[in-house]
C-alpha cells in the first residue's frame, strides 16, 4: 500500500525564501493577489491578499461572479488552475457567503478582471499535499 501513497513535501527554507522574494517582488497598486486553492468537495475559490502582505494574511473567499467569471469556470474546466497565482481586480463586497460543504462562511470578492501571474508558484503552505485538490484540508498559508 504504501507505493500508493503520495509523498509528503514539507516546505524548505529555500521555499520560505522564495515566497518571501515573491511577497517583495509584487508592485504597490490597487488590485489584489490571488492563489487559486481548488478543492474537489469545497467551492470556495483561493486565498486572496493585497499586493506586499504576506500569504498568511490572506483570507480564503467566495468569488461573485456577476461581472466576471472565474478564468477557470471560463474556460469551462474547473480546477485547472489549481496553484496558480492571479492579479485580480474587483473589491471585497462586505458580504459572508456560505460553503455548504465545510459549514462556514466566507468573505465576498467581487471579481472585475483576473490575469496569470504564475502557473508555478513557491510554496506557501508547510506542506505540499494541502494544494491536493482531492485531500479535504482547508488550513491557511503559514508563511
Amino acid at each position: 500500500m504504501t507505493g500508493c501513497e503520495a509523498p509528503i513535501i514539507y516546505q524548505t527554507s529555500r521555499d520560505r525564501q522564495a515566497v518571501s522574494d515573491a511577497v517583495a517582488s509584487e508592485k504597490p497598486g490597487d488590485y489584489y493577489v490571488g492563489y487559486r486553492f481548488y478543492k474537489v468537495d469545497y467551492h470556495m475559490w483561493g486565498w486572496v491578499k493585497k499586493p506586499g502582505q504576506p500569504w498568511k494574511d490572506s483570507q480564503l473567499v467566495m468569488f461573485n461572479e456577476q461581472k466576471k467569471l472565474a478564468p477557470d469556470r471560463e474556460r469551462l474546466s474547473i480546477g485547472s488552475d489549481n496553484n496558480t497565482v492571479y492579479k485580480l481586480t474587483g473589491s471585497f463586497s462586505g458580504q459572508k457567503v456560505y460553503e455548504p460543504a465545510s459549514d462556514r462562511f466566507y468573505p465576498e470578492f467581487v471579481l472585475t478582471a483576473a490575469s496569470v501571474m504564475t502557473t508555478n508558484p513557491p510554496l506557501i503552505f508547510p506542506d505540499k499535499r494541502w494544494t491536493d485538490p482531492a485531500i479535504r484540508l482547508i488550513a491557511p498559508p503559514q508563511f
